[in-house]
C-alpha cells in the first residue's frame, strides 16, 4: 500500500508520530538509517502529561511495570545532605501519573514497535535518507539501502531524525542558537548510591565544593552526570581513573566503581524558525535542542508527536492543511518559551559555583518547598504542564 506518510527517524518521536497516525487508520512508512534500534544512553526521565499522553497509546502502565516511579525529585548540597524536595504528589488532580518515571526510551520504543508491527505501518531499518524534493501534491526521497538507492514518495513528511536530521539540512532549515562550553560525562554505575547518601529521590541535582553532578536512579543501575574539572581536558576526563576520582568524590569507597556505561555529550540550545517547510513537518531534536537539565528534552519531543500527529491525521482526512501551520504557532513558542528557557535556567543554577549565590539559590527553593501553593505552581511548570496546556490553548 502506498503511504500517505514518511516519518523519518524510528526513535520516540519519530515511532510515536507513526502509532498515532497508524491508529487513525493511515498507511505510515517509517525511515531508519541506523541497521538496530540504538541502546546507547539517551533520555531516561518522564514528566506526569507525557505519561498522560502515552496513557491513551495504552503505552503509560507497560513503561511504569518496567521502570522506576519517583514520587520525587530534589536539589541537594553535597557533602551534607542538606536538600530541597519536590513531591509531585501535589499534582494529583492536575495529571492522572502525580510522579515522574524513570525508564530507558529504548523501552518505549520496544513497546512501540511491537504495536506497529501489528499497525498498517512499516518500518524499514538501514534506510538513510539522501535527499528529498517537493512537489504540490507529494513529497520523494532518495533513500540509500543496502540494496542500492530507491525512490519514494508520500503526501507529507515528518523529520524526526534527531539533532543532525538531514531532513532539516536538505529543506534549508538551521538550528539557531548556541552551544555551552562545558562537556557534560554521563557515566553509569550499580553501585547503590540510595545505600550512602541519606534521603536520596530517584532524581537528585547536587552541587559539590568541586562543581555539580546528577545522580538518577533507574531499576538496576544509576546514571551520574559528571563533568571535567577546571583546566582539565575532555580526554583526560574521559580516562578510567578520572571518572574513579570523581565517583570517589561522592561516595569514598574501597573497591573500584564498576563503571557500564560512558559517554560524552555537549548541551545546546538550538531552535529552528519554523517547524513546517511546504511538505514537511519537524519535531524533537530535530526542531530544537535544549539542556538535559530537568529532563525536558525527549517529553518535549513527544508533545510535539501528539500535536503534529492529530493535526496530519485531520488533513489526511480532507481538513485544510492550515492546521499544520497551527502545529507551528503551537509548539515552536512552548519550546521556546518554556522548554529551552526553562532547561536554561536549570543548567544555569546548577552551573553555580560561588557558594553564597548557592546559599541563596537553595534558601528560595527550601521557601518553596514549605509553602504548598508555591511548591504546586513551580511543579506545575517544571513538569511541563503549563507548557503543554500553553500550546493547547493557541488558536
Amino acid at each position: 500500500m502506498q503511504s500517505r506518510i514518511i516519518v523519518v527517524g524510528a526513535g520516540p518521536v519519530g515511532l510515536t508520530c507513526a502509532a498515532l497516525l497508524a491508529r487513525e487508520g493511515i498507511a505510515t512508512l517509517v525511515l531508519e538509517a541506523t541497521p538496530e534500534r540504538g541502546r546507547d544512553l539517551r533520555a531516561s526521565t518522564w514528566h506526569p502529561p507525557t505519561l498522560d499522553l502515552v496513557d491513551t497509546l495504552g503505552l503509560a502502565q507497560p513503561l511504569i511495570e518496567r521502570g522506576l516511579v519517583s514520587p520525587t525529585w530534589q536539589i541537594r548540597m553535597h557533602p551534607s545532605g542538606e536538600r530541597a524536595v519536590f513531591d509531585l504528589a501535589l499534582l494529583a488532580g492536575e495529571t492522572r501519573h502525580p510522579f515522574r518515571l524513570q525508564c530507558e526510551q529504548q523501552v518505549y520504543c520496544e513497546l512501540l514497535e511491537a504495536r506497529l508491527a501489528r499497525a498498517d505501518c512499516t518500518i524499514r531499518r538501514g534506510a538513510e535518507v539522501v535527499a528529498l524534493r517537493q512537489g504540490r501534491s507529494a513529497v520523494e526521497v532518495d533513500v540509500r539501502t543496502a540494496a542500492g538507492l530507491e525512490t519514494l514518495s508520500a503526501e507529507w513528511l515528518v523529520g524526526a531524525d534527531g539533532a543532525k536530521s538531514t531532513v532539516r539540512r536538505t529543506v534549508g532549515l538551521e538550528l539557531q542558537g548556541s552551544t555551552y562550553p562545558e562537556t557534560t560525562i554521563l557515566a553509569t554505575t550499580t553501585f547503590p548510591f540510595e545505600q550512602h547518601l541519606e534521603g536520596l529521590s530517584n532524581v537528585n541535582y547536587c552541587w559539590s565544593p568541586e562543581g555539580t553532578f546528577s545522580l538518577l536512579r533507574l531499576p538496576s543501575t544509576w546514571r551520574v552526570s559528571l563533568y571535567p574539572d577546571a583546566d582539565e581536558s575532555i580526554e583526560a576526563a574521559l580516562e578510567p581513573a578520572s571518572i574513579q576520582a570523581k565517583l570517589q568524590r561522592i561516595v569514598r569507597t574501597e573497591a573500584p566503581y564498576v563503571v557500564t556505561e560512558m559517554r560524552p555529550y555537549r548541551i545546546h540550545q538550538r531552535i529552528v524558525d519554523t517547524y513546517r517547510a511546504g511538505r514537511v513537518l519537524l519535531a524533537g531534536d530535530s526542531a530544537h535542542l535544549n539542556s538535559p537539565s530537568g529532563g525536558m528534552g525527549m517529553n518535549g519531543g513527544l508533545h510535539d508527536a501528539f500535536n503534529l500527529a492529530e493535526k496530519l491525521a485531520r488533513v489526511c482526512r480532507g481538513e485544510d492543511d492550515a492546521l499544520l501551520d497551527l502545529y507551528v504557532r503551537q509548539r515552536r513558542p512552548v519550546a521556546a518559551e518554556q522548554i529551552l528557557a526553562q532547561a536554561h535556567r536549570n543548567r544555569s543554577r546548577m552551573q553555580e559555583r560561588n557558594p553564597a549565590k548557592r546559599r541563596a539559590a537553595l534558601d528560595e527553593l527550601l521557601a518553596t518547598v514549605a509553602d504548598p501553593a508555591r511548591a504546586r505552581e513551580y511543579l506545575l511548570q517544571s513538569s511541563m504542564i503549563v507548557g503543554l496546556r500553553r500550546s493547547q490553548a493557541i488558536a
